[in-house]
């Protein structure tokens, strides 16, 4: 399994990376740490969360994702085996939200304390502040690295302008700069990353950790009419896959999946690990059983046939 540099920050990655959105809502306490132990033993090792994780679950605030991991983290002794990824920005329960200076050092004090760790590997915008001048954000980053409390600084859900604006003003101020991306990446959701991001992330060499990159679980095959989604927590997240296009690609990744007796999930994650410029995508699980199912996509080599059956299949 190859790992991989995550921009130019010096830090690797095994090909994906563990989203966190799952813990402190349906994922919690002793699977937590089940899952998290067996994803770290199976030699992968980026957990990706954020401070607002799972404030959407009835009852929660914000933070129960990071608390679950950094239980996890004093109890297990892995913190030097792992990489560490939140995010600052989103609205809190408190309404407190933006990337002014002194809320990016207050967050990031919460997020330390929550992931009972002394640093954060990648620390990241999770939304843009417009409000904000881009300066006065990386100057809140800029001390958070200098105090050694943060490795490197990425960003998701921002504009190719703003992300440009941001690189420059590093530049010319002599600031910490961005050194990954997260956007939205998969097989059907291609044409806003690859026409918008990819030339500019190329030129940039900026590591690229995608999300959503099963489709809210649409391309592991599990939902293919309405009636599957009866039911489901993801049912209004998937509704918009059930269309001519989206059952081209989950032909082909039925066909495929027959051809490498593997899962369709497989499948789509090794077709994004195997795209230029994708460092690692950012999948979930709630169970051993999916998990392994994940795993095979980081050793599975698709052929050049294969990968473009599926380009054909997706095309936009």
């Amino acid at each position: 399994m190859e790992n991989r540099e995550l921009g130019a920050s010096g830090i690797s990655t095994a090909p994906l990376v563990f989203g966190g959105n799952v813990f402190g809502w349906t994922v919690k306490g002793k699977d937590t740490a089940f899952l998290l132990d067996a994803f770290v033993d199976a030699g992968f090792n980026t957990i990706d969360t954020a401070d607002v994780y799972s404030r959407w679950v009835e009852g929660n605030k914000g933070g129960e994702s990071e608390t679950e991991i950094g239980n996890w983290l004093r109890q297990s002794g892995k913190r030097d085996k792992v990489v560490i990824a939140t995010k600052v920005g989103a609205e809190m329960d408190s309404g407190s939200k933006g990337l002014k200076k002194d809320y990016i050092i207050k967050s990031a004090e919460a997020s330390l304390k929550r992931l009972q760790t002394d640093y954060i590997d990648l620390y990241q915008t999770h939304y843009d502040d417009p409000s904000t001048p881009v300066e006065e954000t990386l100057r809140a980053y800029d001390q958070l690295m200098q105090d050694g409390k943060v490795r490197a600084i990425g960003t998701s859900n921002m504009s190719v302008e703003r992300l440009h604006e941001s690189l420059k003003t590093s530049i010319e101020r002599g600031l910490v700069a961005y050194q990954t991306l997260q956007p939205e990446y998969n097989l059907f959701d291609r044409e806003k990353y690859e026409t918008t991001y990819e030339p500019f992330i190329k030129e940039q060499n900026l590591g690229v950790i995608s999300y959503f990159s099963l489709a809210s679980g649409f391309l592991s095959g599990k939902y293919r009419s309405e009636a599957d989604l009866k039911g489901s927590s993801r049912a209004g997240m998937v509704k918009k896959y059930l269309n001519p296009r989206g059952y081209r690609i989950l032909k082909a990744l039925d066909d495929l999946a027959g051809q490498y007796q593997t899962s369709q999930s497989a499948i789509a994650l090794a077709w994004l690990i195997a795209r230029p410029g994708i460092t690692a995508p950012i999948v979930s699980a709630t169970s051993l059983e999916q998990l392994n199912d994940l795993f095979e996509s980081a050793t599975l080599k698709l052929n050049n046939e294969a990968i473009e059956m599926l380009n054909i299949a997706s095309a936009y």
